[in-house]
């Protein structure tokens, strides 16, 4: 082979190596700049007195106390709280114990799995907007039972500030809790039957089996289950938004509209930015410690 040939195929051979590297930088640089990129700048301009333009002048901390100060604020943070909590809890237990129904292999599975994963197939402005006409004092249930004769039937939770943050969560359970029954079923459905077998041999029912024996096994889906709804909880606007607008007042604001509402509509861009550092802590506080013990886990 002559002097030339070895030299070109020496270049292909290093074009074949470093092609994917070529393929795949344009798309690493745009993600470096439009999403980390801007993440570092909405840091820095929480750190100034940035208005309805951005300043680059650094003003310490005073967004933060004025963040914390605002009451709307104090009013998200308590919103998001019973959001999380209800919203992951009542999506893990309804995901739960659907998946352990339809573990039994009953004849109607595929209906069942069919009619709760259906939602997820929406967006939650679909979800909201479908269920702002649900509890809709004057066009749903309330007016439903009305004319079916129980005309002392009362709920008004959407229009009441004390119980609105609450149709938020029934929207969110109903849109996720499908979800959540396929991670569980998909996590049942690879146990080991001889686990199971063994556990009906000593004696154990089928709740204690699931209870003692099934899901404590499944700890890795647990976790996934509990950062995938924390994600879709601490990031909630679409829902919000479509269901309640925020309202009635701010009484159903939330972390991200709270940030939409100063950044857009208030044209304070210096607050919002910090809003939206707080939420990215919040993110960062769930997500680190599971990626640390999946890396943990799997280094040993």
């Amino acid at each position: 082979m002559s002097q030339a040939a070895k030299r070109g195929l020496a270049a292909r051979r290093i074009l074949e190596r470093q092609l994917p590297k070529i393929v795949v930088s344009p798309l690493f640089a745009a993600s470096l700049f439009f999403v980390y990129g801007f993440i570092a700048w909405t840091v820095y301009i929480s750190f100034t007195r940035s208005g309805v333009l951005p300043s680059y002048t650094l003003d310490g901390l005073s967004q933060y106390i004025r963040l914390w100060a605002t009451p709307r604020w104090q009013v998200a943070l308590s919103n998001l709280f019973i959001f999380c909590t209800l919203f992951i809890t009542l999506c893990t237990v309804i995901g739960v114990l659907l998946a352990i129904l339809l573990d039994q292999r009953i004849r109607i599975e595929g209906v069942i799995r069919t009619v709760y994963l259906y939602p997820m197939a929406l967006s939650f402005i679909v979800t909201g907007t479908a269920w702002k006409w649900i509890l809709n004092p004057g066009l749903g249930i309330e007016r439903l039972m009305h004319s079916l004769g129980f005309a002392n039937f009362h709920f008004d939770w959407l229009v009441n500030p004390q119980m609105a943050i609450y149709t938020v969560v029934i929207a969110g359970v109903w849109q996720s809790s499908g979800y959540v029954m396929a991670l569980f079923l998909a996590g049942l459905r690879s146990v080991d039957d001889e686990i199971i077998k063994a556990a009906a041999i000593d004696g154990a029912g089928p709740l204690r089996t699931y209870a003692s024996v099934v899901l404590p096994i499944m700890r890795p889906v647990f976790l996934s289950s509990f950062i995938i709804l924390a994600h879709l909880a601490i990031k909630s606007f679409d829902l919000v938004v479509a269901l309640t607008g925020g309202g009635p007042g701010y009484a159903t604001d939330m972390p991200a509209t709270f940030m939409y509402s100063f950044a857009f509509q208030r044209s304070e861009l210096g607050t919002a930015a910090a809003s939206a550092v707080m939420m990215l802590a919040t993110i960062l506080a769930v997500i680190v410690p599971y990626l640390y013990s999946e890396l943990r886990g799997a280094s040993k």
